[in-house]
């Protein structure tokens, strides 16, 4: 087991457009006034950032990832099914999962978590094979994360509906084959698809407002084909409220494993990032990760 008081700082600098390294010293004074024993690592990509992690754990110490929801993501699934906490200071952009559990974003406050918070165990998904913590999807969102990931880091918070709007110019419906558990299946006609383990994704987007991170089922939450002009003044803004899945268009499916195939080859995103293409097996790992959480 761990010991309570050492810690890794796992820290992405250039995270939410260089706001993690900017709150770097905010944070270190935090942790120091706490008296919790650190050391500090930047990260040069997600492979290093969780080869640092799982030493880390193999030597007795809790990571904390400082960074987005991508390295949170996989970090959190290098350390499931393992008996280390991972700890989460926000530094991205989105900071969805810290959202979803509560952790604060002021660099003070998201350290007393770490001092005296409580343990969590959440769930994990897998995608072919790899981990991920929150949300994977796939059709238009792969489109809206892709140019949402190279738009200039000056945009800020703003990058999730500048990828929507340019996504939706140039989108067509897509045909999407779902298999769930017991071997039911379902198709549709639309626009995308996402297994849901948690709540919120694209910085405040509550796609799947009933999702839990611990009752170990997807809400798997499909869009269907409607117009452009509906999709962007009906759709859109509802999601940010999880009011969209009100809408007979939107249909939402709880399941322990879905496979996904696509009638056109989609990149899935999940935690913001790209983790594999269509067609894609996803399943959940219960209870498999566990999390320091505001108490």
């Amino acid at each position: 087991m761990p010991d309570a008081n050492r810690y890794l700082l796992l820290v992405n600098p250039s995270a939410g457009g260089g706001r993690a390294g900017e709150l770097l010293p905010k944070v270190e004074t935090a942790m120091d006034a706490a008296n919790l024993d650190h050391r500090t690592v930047l990260t040069t990509g997600i492979e290093q950032g969780c080869e640092q992690a799982r030493s880390a754990a193999a030597n007795g110490e809790i990571p904390v990832v400082m960074s987005g929801d991508g390295l949170i993501g996989q970090v959190g699934g290098t350390l499931a099914e393992g008996d280390v906490p991972m700890g989460v200071i926000p530094g991205g952009r989105g900071n969805d999962f810290a959202r979803v559990v509560g952790i604060p974003t002021e660099p003070a406050d998201a350290v007393a978590v770490l001092a005296g918070g409580v343990t969590r165990e959440i769930d994990v998904g897998v995608i072919n094979g790899r981990r991920f913590l929150c949300i994977a999807s796939c059709g238009f969102d792969s489109d809206a994360n892709r140019i949402a990931n190279e738009a200039p880091s000056r945009l800020g918070n703003l990058v999730y509906a500048y990828g929507a709007l340019r996504a939706l110019a140039a989108w067509r419906p897509a045909r999407f084959d779902l298999e769930l558990d017991g071997g039911e299946q379902r198709t549709y006609v639309g626009y995308s698809v996402g297994a849901c383990n948690s709540k919120a994704y694209g910085g405040g987007m509550y796609a799947a407002p009933d999702a839990e991170l611990d009752d170990g089922l997807f809400d798997v939450v499909l869009c269907e084909d409607m117009p452009k002009w509906r999709f962007l003044t009906q759709m859109l803004p509802k999601v940010f409220k999880g009011k969209h899945v009100e809408m007979p268009q939107v249909h939402v499916m709880r399941t322990r494993r879905v496979r996904i195939a696509s009638d056109r080859t989609f990149v899935v995103y999940a935690d913001g990032d790209p983790i594999a293409e269509t067609p894609a097996t996803l399943e959940i790992l219960p209870g498999a990760l566990t999390v320091l959480c505001p108490s």
